[in-house]
């Protein structure tokens, strides 16, 4: 009945979706007078448009960064699931009283170090002090720093997810006779990622709009992209706001595909 109803309201969603556009471009052309979009605004508009993007062919610059920035974000993403993971297990391990003296004290010194830092230190440092006197791509080192930032924050979502599992999951496991390592893999961690899924969607998230900060150690990403249009063109407007649509773009994008995953995770759980 539910999915039912929900396949009935898609289109007639849709459609109220496209009447309300079809009535703000008919009051704009209506009342464009009122609104002050007479035709001198309008070409003044269409030129900065073409100086900003056509000329020179400068919409690439965007195109270019945002290549830039989703790479970034992808290697990001694995390299601080994996270190989020990694760490989460240590400390989970902690928890249940299983201390692994020189690998915790070392998770939590780096939780309390990257979590305590801007990010954006965190990049110049890795840059000018670590990889200072190295030639080293400079995308490779903002998603080393990106990623280790995030694993900070991974770590604790996947922590937090661990430990909300019911603890007779691990019990139950190790009864029939499984390893702690093997239980933990086949067992609980499959229920805490499905628990944490949204969790890691927002870090996701942030992660992208945190690598407009890559443009501090000249990484022409889509920021910065935007950011050299405008010392082109003196414009601030137009190249500005394209940046900010295509980052609302994206996040949109990914949220409305979480949406759907959650959608089928809780399916699957009714059946």
């Amino acid at each position: 009945m539910n999915t039912a109803s929900s396949m009935h309201r898609r289109p007639v969603q849709r459609l109220v979706s496209w009447l309300v556009l079809a009535a703000v471009l008919v009051i704009v052309v209506v009342f464009r007078q009122q609104l002050g979009l007479n035709a001198e605004l309008l070409e003044r508009l269409k030129t900065n448009f073409t100086n900003n993007f056509i000329v020179d062919q400068r919409w690439r610059w965007l195109l270019s960064g945002l290549g830039q920035t989703i790479l970034i974000t992808v290697f990001a993403v694995a390299l601080g699931v994996v270190i989020g993971l990694s760490i989460a297990l240590i400390k989970v391990l902690e928890h249940n009283g299983k201390k692994l003296f020189f690998l915790t004290r070392f998770a939590n010194l780096y939780l309390t170090v990257i979590r305590g830092t801007p990010v954006v230190v965190q990049l110049l440092i890795i840059y000018y002090v670590i990889f200072g006197s190295v030639n080293i791509s400079k995308v490779l080192v903002a998603s080393l720093a990106f990623g280790i930032n995030s694993g900070a924050y991974v770590a604790e979502i996947i922590r937090a997810g661990i430990l909300a599992v019911d603890r007779g999951q691990m019990e139950a496991g190790r009864s029939l006779g499984l390893t702690y390592s093997v239980a933990m893999r086949r067992i609980v961690l499959p229920q805490a990622i499905k628990n944490i899924l949204p969790a890691l969607f927002n870090e996701l998230i942030t992660l992208l709009k945190e690598t407009a900060v890559a443009g501090y150690i000249a990484v022409a990403d889509l920021t910065r992209s935007g950011d050299m249009i405008r010392s082109r063109t003196f414009d601030a407007f137009m190249p500005l706001l394209a940046v900010a649509l295509i980052y609302l773009l994206i996040v949109m994008m990914l949220t409305r595909l979480m949406a759907r995953v959650e959608r089928r995770l809780r399916r699957s759980d009714h059946r």
